[in-house]
């Protein structure tokens, strides 16, 4: 079905990140502008976080933070959960639904090397099942 290195073949390697003392207004405007739902938060080359958009309602929202002068080191996910790149996709889709998170770093030894969505796995795994039924489909009718 495919591993992380397929993704990121396909998505690239772009990782968005913010500092941990980023104001969660800076993040948040890094996140819209980019279109993406969470930030690593990186100590220089060291991940240090992951920062959500649950993170942003649950720690600043609902916790009436000004987002204007609240850091994202305060109130960023500091429990990193990360894959390496021959993580299969279906081994990572178990990871995301039983630590309950959308977002995945991927790393190389200390390296962050991207970042996969919930909805990259997705994505990949619909590609692959419409080959299959594709290819299936040329099987039983016998086309080429």
């Amino acid at each position: 079905m495919g591993c992380v290195a397929d993704i990121l073949a396909t998505k690239g390697s772009q990782v968005h990140s913010v500092s941990p003392n980023a104001t969660v207004h800076d993040a948040i405007a890094k996140m819209v502008h980019s279109n993406i739902g969470s930030i690593l938060v990186m100590d220089g080359s060291t991940p240090a976080g992951i920062f959500t958009e649950r993170d942003c309602l649950r720690r600043v929202t609902l916790d009436r933070r000004d987002p204007k002068t609240t850091t994202v080191g305060a109130v960023m996910t500091d429990r990193l959960i990360v894959v390496e790149t021959d993580k299969s996709i279906q081994e990572c889709m178990a990871i995301m639904t039983q630590a309950r998170i959308r977002h995945l770093p991927v790393m190389d030894g200390e390296r962050v090397l991207g970042v996969i969505s919930i909805g990259d796995l997705v994505k990949h795994a619909s590609r692959e099942q419409e080959y299959e039924i594709q290819h299936l489909t040329r099987y039983i009718t016998g086309a080429a």
